[in-house]
């Protein structure tokens, strides 16, 4: 039986996993799709967006926390689609949030991809689970914006504009002196300028310069560019003017430079074989930076992808030890420093995928190898026995049962409940039934963003592995952070489920 068919039977299983029961209503969902709400006054300083999105961000706005899933629900009734409601929640936040520093309430914008992520890879009914569990977390956002100042993205200073053919030089000027005034102008010349690849890659290059917020930057760049691809660059310009006021977040700290080994690494990348990309996969090297980043400092833990590149090691070998390493940080010590090893790591993976220019590839990726031992230091794991020694543990169930076992476990001893991961997929287990019972655990036992970030990181990552022995070992691995059979399940989702009931039933 095939994947496909094999994750339909799971999916359709209510017992499986102990999960829906109560979610019949949710069926309704899947032929709701919206209206536009009544045009609403904007505040003459505030920056406004198009006229087709502007009445749906403003009901987002507007709409007290307690009755926004009743709203929604009246709205995607009405016709609203699942794209502009998408747009809307996701412009709310660049409006109303103040994204410094990049990270806390902030998280109500930079996990918008990640549930747009997994809402895609996930059953029709369910596909808006994520978004309202977004929604009801930007409406909490936004209430701690309002008691921290009431933050709001003004409109730009058009006097101050640059001219078009200096946009760019301009934008470089000003982020490279750290000077926000002056990088919110050009970022607003550059978007009406340049095209969406063009200007993104001015952006990719501060994005990965940074260590500051713990990586959020790299994040929040590549989210701003991922939810842009699905609601349309037609919305680039105050996106990216919130994404430089946070790139240029200095934390309170009065030297304007970066954070982390970017120094080093500009002189490293000057040092790559021109025909670095061409080499060859290796699982020794893949297992020796591995060791290397379990002790090494930044600068030394660069160096040697250098090294390793330069005698015709593929990236892809490397960028295997990075994930493996920051998802080892994880299994060792929980927590949302060693959770960040994964998430900023993924974001400068994209970053090394997506961008064009040969500097800012050889620079995602060394800057990925070079931020890990900071997450480690920071963490203070356990250097000892890693994931790429892993033991599994024959589970005896098969299929669906199996999978239910396994997130039984969870409760018990995540680190059982990982090596029998390992031991189901070893033996022919579906990667594709075990990723869709954590997205349906977030779905309905999630409680915060980072449930999310991390559960479209680590499940990218797998797809992007190299060799099939690293995607199980990462399935593995994502059970010391994703909820178990035995998590009680959202509050936030029974409430979600009383909306639908009440306005569909």
């Amino acid at each position: 039986m095939g994947d496909v068919i094999r994750r339909r039977r799971f999916l359709q299983s209510a017992s499986a996993l102990g999960l829906g029961a109560g979610l019949g209503s949710w069926d309704r969902l899947a032929g709701v799709t919206p209206s536009r709400a009544a045009d609403f006054a904007v505040g003459p300083d505030a920056v406004r967006f198009r006229p087709e999105i502007e009445p749906v961000v403003r009901w987002i706005e507007e709409t007290p926390r307690d009755r926004v899933f009743e709203t929604a629900l009246v709205q995607l009734k009405a016709g609203l689609s699942y794209r502009d409601f998408l747009s809307g929640l996701f412009l709310a936040g660049i409006r109303n949030i103040k994204p410094r520093p990049v990270g806390f309430k902030f998280h109500a914008v930079m996990v918008i991809n990640s549930a747009h992520l997994l809402a895609q890879a996930s059953a029709m009914d369910e596909r808006l689970l994520p978004l309202f569990w977004a929604l009801d977390n930007f409406k909490g956002s936004q209430a701690q914006d309002v008691k921290e100042g009431d933050w709001t993205l003004q409109k730009v200073d058009e006097s101050r504009l640059p001219k078009p053919h200096q946009a760019r030089a301009a934008f470089v000027t000003a982020m490279e002196g750290w000077d926000s005034d002056a990088a919110d102008v050009a970022t607003a010349g550059l978007a009406r300028s340049a095209g969406a690849a063009e200007t993104m890659e001015a952006f990719w290059r501060y994005g990965l310069r940074d260590q500051r917020d713990i990586g959020h930057k790299a994040i929040f760049a590549v989210q701003c560019w991922r939810t842009l691809q699905t609601i349309g660059w037609q919305h680039a310009e105050p996106v990216l003017r919130s994404l430089t006021f946070g790139l240029l977040d200095l934390q309170g700290d009065k030297r304007p430079v970066a954070v982390g080994p970017y120094e080093a690494n500009l002189a490293n990348a000057k040092g790559v074989r021109e025909d670095w990309t061409l080499g060859k996969p290796d699982l020794g090297a893949t297992r020796s930076l591995l060791a290397t980043i379990r002790y090494a400092d930044p600068e030394a833990a660069s160096a040697e992808a250098l090294s390793l590149l330069n005698k015709g090691v593929a990236p892809a070998s490397i960028w295997d030890a990075v994930v493996l390493a920051g998802n080892e940080f994880l299994s060792k010590k929980p927590g949302i420093i060693s959770l960040h090893a994964v998430t900023a790591c993924n974001a400068l993976h994209y970053i090394f995928n997506a961008s064009g220019d040969n500097t800012n590839r050889k620079l995602a990726l060394l800057q990925a190898v070079g931020w890990l031992p900071a997450y480690r230091d920071r963490t203070k794991a356990d250097t000892g026995v890693g994931l790429d020694a892993l033991e599994p543990i024959p589970v005896t169930a098969k299929g669906e049962a199996a999978v239910a076992e396994i997130f039984d476990t969870i409760g018990k001893d995540r680190d059982q409940a990982a090596r029998k991961t390992l031991g189901y997929l070893q033996a022919g287990g579906s990667p594709a039934l075990i990723f869709a019972a954590s997205r349906r655990m977030i779905f309905h036992k999630g409680r915060d963003s980072h449930d999310y970030k991390y559960g479209a990181a680590v499940w990218e990552e797998a797809q992007l592995a190299s060799d099939p022995k690293w995607q199980a070992v990462l399935a593995a691995a994502s059970m010391h952070y994703t909820p178990g059979t035995n998590s009680p399940d959202s509050p936030l989702m029974r409430r979600a489920r009383e909306a639908v009931a009440g306005v569909l039933g």
